[in-house]
C-alpha cells in the first residue's frame, strides 16, 4: 500500500511537471504566432527575470505585502462564510433570503465592486473588503452544502443532548464539513490571490505585487509581468498543496 501511494505521488509530480512544460510550449507558440518578442519574450528570458527577481530583497517585501492582504482576507472570508453557511444550512428561509445577495456578489464585475469600494472605504482597506466580498459566497455555499449533507442521525444525537451552541458548531458541524472546507480553501486561495493582486493594481497599493505589475506594464517590461505571474503560481501551490500535504501526512502517521 505504501509503495502504491509513493508511485501515485511520483506520477502526480511528473504530471504536474508535464503540465508546466505544456504551458511553456503554448507560450512559445503564442510568441511565434504574435511575432512580437516584446509582448511574448522567450521562456528563457522569463526564467532569467524570475530568478533575478527572486534574488532581490524588494521582491520579498512585495510578496509579504500581498500575502498579508491575502491571509487577512481569507480569515475574514472564512469567519463570515462559515457562520453564514451554517446558518443557511440550518434555515432554508435564510438560504432563500440571502440567495439573491450571494448571487449578486458572485456575478458582479470585479472592477465595479472595486470602484464602489474605493468610494466607500479608504484605499488601504479596499483589497481586504473586495476579496472578502467575492469569497464569502463561495465559502458559505460550500459550508451550506456540507451541512445539508450531514447524516441526519448524527444531528438528532446532538439535539438529544441540548440545543445548538458554539461547542456543537466546532465539535460536530465543522469536523463533518471539513472536506468541503478543504476544497473551498484551495479554491479561495487561488481566486483570492488573483483578486488581491488585481485590487492592488487598481488602487496602486505601495510595495505590493499589484503595484509592481503596474510599474512593469507601464515601462513595457513584459518579461517581469510573466515572472511575477510565476511567483503568484508558486505562492498558490505553496499555500494550498503544502497544508493539505501536511494534513495527509499527519493522518497517515495517526493510522500507524
Amino acid at each position: 500500500m505504501e509503495q502504491i501511494s509513493k508511485n501515485s505521488r511520483i506520477k502526480s509530480i511528473a504530471t504536474f511537471v508535464l503540465g508546466m512544460v505544456l504551458i511553456c510550449v503554448v507560450f512559445e507558440l503564442l510568441g511565434k504566432i504574435k511575432g512580437n518578442p516584446l509582448v511574448f519574450p522567450g521562456g528563457g528570458e522569463v526564467l532569467k527575470t524570475f530568478f533575478r527577481l527572486m534574488g532581490e530583497p524588494q521582491t520579498y517585501r512585495l510578496i509579504l505585502t500581498t500575502l498579508v492582504h491575502l491571509f487577512v482576507s481569507l480569515l475574514i472570508s472564512f469567519s463570515i462564510g462559515i457562520a453564514v453557511g451554517v446558518a443557511e444550512g440550518l434555515c432554508n428561509f435564510l438560504h432563500r433570503l440571502l440567495y439573491p445577495l450571494m448571487t449578486l456578489l458572485r456575478s458582479i464585475p470585479m472592477i465595479v465592486l472595486v470602484v464602489i469600494t474605493m468610494v466607500l472605504a479608504s484605499y488601504s482597506k479596499v483589497p481586504y473588503i473586495v476579496c472578502a466580498l467575492v469569497l464569502v459566497p463561495f465559502i458559505s455555499e460550500a459550508v451550506c452544502e456540507g451541512c445539508r449533507n450531514i447524516d441526519r442521525d448524527l444531528v438528532d444525537v446532538y439535539r438529544m443532548n441540548g440545543s445548538f451552541s458554539m461547542r456543537i458548531l466546532f465539535s460536530v458541524y465543522i469536523p463533518l464539513v471539513s472536506g468541503y472546507l478543504k476544497q473551498s480553501f484551495v479554491n479561495a486561495t487561488g481566486i483570492g490571490i488573483k483578486i488581491i493582486v488585481t485590487t492592488e493594481y487598481l488602487v496602486q497599493t505601495k510595495d505590493s505585487l499589484g503595484k509592481a505589475i503596474f510599474t512593469s506594464g507601464y515601462f513595457n517590461e513584459y518579461q517581469e509581468i510573466y515572472a511575477y505571474a510565476l511567483i503568484m503560481i508558486l505562492l498558490v501551490l505553496l499555500f494550498t498543496e503544502l497544508p493539505l500535504g501536511i494534513i495527509r501526512l499527519a493522518k497517515k502517521n495517526q493510522k500507524k
